[in-house]
């Protein structure tokens, strides 16, 4: 069986197409798990409505301690050896998890397996195509900038024995867990990238996540977790990886620059004055 877990908050705007597109996957071998944290809006009667005629539907629905928690309450209900998250906003290819639960089979456990993902921007036009081809920890750790790190749980599936060996998503990181979470399931995995898309992603403006970029914190967050991880890496690999990161880093600055005079000016200032 394949857990499909979906945490939400006043998500009434996505929530029933969000479960309409669990149940046109006609995956027969699914249960679509339900994290509601206490919606002040309609989320929960459309939840209602739904489970009520789709047995495979299972919720809950109370206040936690933010995204991560909610997962992780999720993870603790799930019933399936097999494990995704479908945020309420996004959605899946057509007949993507009959394909997952084929896959699995001959998968040893634990595994994780990663797809391509469509990414929309507000006016749902196609802004990229996310292909994460090298996924081991120490190509991640060269950056997303050389290597795409997977942008989305859409396009990516593991086996729910693997939280056994790294635990659960930080409840104390509230954007960055979905990075924190593999750089620590690649480490243990059997993975396997598939070359087709899966998954759909939308940035829809507002959001949590899109602020956080917008205001150049998810790219903090992801340099602070490489090199959180970095320093556990062999001696050797560490220096590799270091150089790699650091080339990288200078040429985006380079380039940044480059294009923004007028912030080398603002920063020649700024220390003259301290």
């Amino acid at each position: 069986m394949i857990s499909v877990i979906t945490p939400v908050y006043n998500g009434e705007k996505f929530i029933e197409t969000c479960i309409k597109v669990v149940i046109e996957q006609n995956c027969p071998d699914v249960e679509h798990i339900i994290m509601d944290a206490g919606s002040k809006d309609g989320t929960v009667d459309i939840i209602k409505e739904y489970a009520e005629k789709y047995p495979h539907i299972r919720w809950i629905s109370e206040k936690d301690k933010g995204q991560s928690d909610a997962m992780n309450k999720g993870i603790a209900m799930a019933k399936g050896e097999i494990l995704g998250f479908l945020n309420v906003d996004d959605y899946y290819e057509p007949n993507v998890l009959n394909k997952v639960v084929e896959i699995f089979k001959s998968l040893p456990e634990p595994s994780f397996i990663v797809a391509n993902c469509n990414v929309w921007n507000n006016d749902r036009e196609l802004e990229s195509v996310n292909k994460p081809k090298n996924i081991k920890l120490e190509e991640l750790l060269l950056g997303p900038k050389v290597n795409e790190f997977p942008v989305n749980p859409t396009a990516y599936f593991y086996h729910t024995s693997v939280h056994e060996k790294i635990g659960l998503y930080d409840i104390n990181e509230h954007y960055a867990m979905d990075i924190d979470f593999i750089f620590r399931v690649v480490q243990v995995s059997t993975i396997k990238y598939i070359d087709e898309t899966w998954g759909n992603h939308l940035k829809i403006e507002g959001t949590k996540t899109v602020n956080d970029r917008l205001h150049g914190l998810g790219i903090r967050r992801v340099y602070r977790l490489i090199k959180f991880y970095r320093k556990d890496l062999p001696l050797f690999q560490r220096f590799k990886v270091s150089i790699g990161f650091s080339l990288v880093r200078n040429i985006e600055r380079i380039i940044y620059f480059s294009t923004h005079p007028e912030e080398i000016f603002s920063k020649i200032k700024e220390k003259m004055m301290k």
